[in-house]
């Protein structure tokens, strides 16, 4: 059986899925990334010295307002009444490793906010630190798990 993107139309062209039909189901997603800093970078986060501020809890407060725009910043996404959004940004020894978990209750998944608020804590991450930082690299972010009960 091939399989057929579900955001494109007969034509090919692209198309906003409809999930009038699905039932609603309590959606959960996972996604993680981390980004590599430089160990002064990263004793600088530690001592809170970063003239920007707290970088860990403002990374994770804007991961929870980049997960709340997904489908203003995605074209196909649909806006979701969202229940949940929890990002942890956890310094490391070469960097900060960050978590999501978002939640719905809705008719299609929630992968999406959680991916999106992942990439916007560690861009956040970024931005606070480029000053100190030049060879930050922002890596590995996926999804790790998604359910619906």
């Amino acid at each position: 059986m091939e399989k057929k993107l579900s955001h494109t139309n007969d034509y090919g062209k692209a198309n906003m899925v409809d999930v009038a039909h699905k039932p609603d189901q309590v959606r959960t997603a996972v996604a993680k990334g981390f980004i590599y800093l430089a160990s002064d970078t990263v004793q600088l986060i530690r001592q809170n010295q970063l003239k920007k501020g707290d970088v860990l809890t403002i990374a994770e407060i804007a991961g929870i307002q980049g997960g709340k725009r997904t489908s203003d910043l995605i074209p196909l996404c649909h806006p979701l009444p969202i229940t949940k959004l929890d990002v942890s940004a956890v310094l490391e020894e070469k960097g900060v490793a960050v978590t999501t978990l978002a939640r719905c209750v809705g008719k299609t998944g929630i992968e999406m906010e959680a991916i999106t608020a992942a990439s916007i804590a560690l861009l956040t991450i970024y931005d606070m630190c480029k000053a100190v930082d030049k060879q930050m690299v922002i890596s590995d972010i996926r999804l790790v798990e998604k359910t619906k009960e």
